[in-house]
């Protein structure tokens, strides 16, 4: 198996790891494996071409879809409230 599955197999058991955590711990590692996943799916592209970086990249969104979505908003100035589902507005 090649290095670059090997980190993208122990990033998903971190992303898990991290999905089993309390809420107000999940913050810090999450930003983590947020910044270190562009890296990762282009060393996957790098190593196994296009398809298997977009494959990477498709479960990365999926994984991810709530806090991008927020952090879009935020950043292009929209509402933010409007990011978060019924069940996270308190």
């Amino acid at each position: 198996m090649s290095l670059s599955l090997m980190l993208a197999c122990f990033w998903a058991i971190a992303a898990t790891i991290t999905a089993l955590l309390p809420m107000r711990l999940q913050f810090p590692p999450g930003l983590t494996l947020l910044v270190l996943a562009p890296f990762l799916i282009g060393f996957i592209g790098y190593e196994h071409g296009a398809l298997l970086a977009l494959v990477g990249c498709a479960g990365f969104v999926s994984m991810f879809r709530r806090p991008l979505i927020f952090y879009f908003r935020k950043w292009t100035g929209r509402d933010v409230q409007r990011s978060l589902g019924p069940e996270d507005r308190a």
